[in-house]
């Protein structure tokens, strides 16, 4: 069990303003942020980055989206941060999702679901690495 997890503000969230509610929630849910960074992902980095659902239907869309806008990468540290955060974000179906998590609050919908989320322990740190080095983590 880790103790560090991946997370990613998605282009929806930061085009409609709610980047800094999120970070705030993220914090005052108890998350130290260990790296944090704005970039936009190219459509190829996006690519990269979501190879592993590259023959699921929804793929293409997926790294179009992703390369919109501008996105907000960062590295929690928390106890069991990994599900505790899968927890806090919500169902990836903002409809479905509990009330009271992050995607319930400000996703719009399955595609446009504000955060993304490691799903298990090697992910975030494979996720963490895609985006930071040794340097930019503390």
């Amino acid at each position: 069990m880790s103790n560090r997890t991946f997370t990613m503000i998605k282009p929806d969230a930061m085009k409609s303003g709610h980047a800094g509610a999120i970070l705030d929630r993220i914090i005052k849910e108890g998350y130290r942020i260990v790296a944090l960074k704005m970039t936009r992902l190219s459509e190829t980095k996006a690519g990269e980055f979501y190879a592993v659902h590259k023959e699921r239907p929804f793929y293409g869309e997926l790294v179009e989206f992703m390369s919109s806008g501008p996105v907000i990468a960062a590295i929690l540290e928390k106890e069991n941060a990994v599900n505790s955060f899968r927890t806090l974000i919500g169902a990836t179906d903002p409809a479905k999702a509990d009330e009271g998590t992050i995607r319930k609050q400000f996703a719009a919908s399955v595609g446009e679901n504000a955060v993304h989320g490691s799903d298990s322990d090697e992910n975030a740190l494979i996720e963490g690495d895609f985006f930071f080095s040794s340097l930019e983590r503390i």
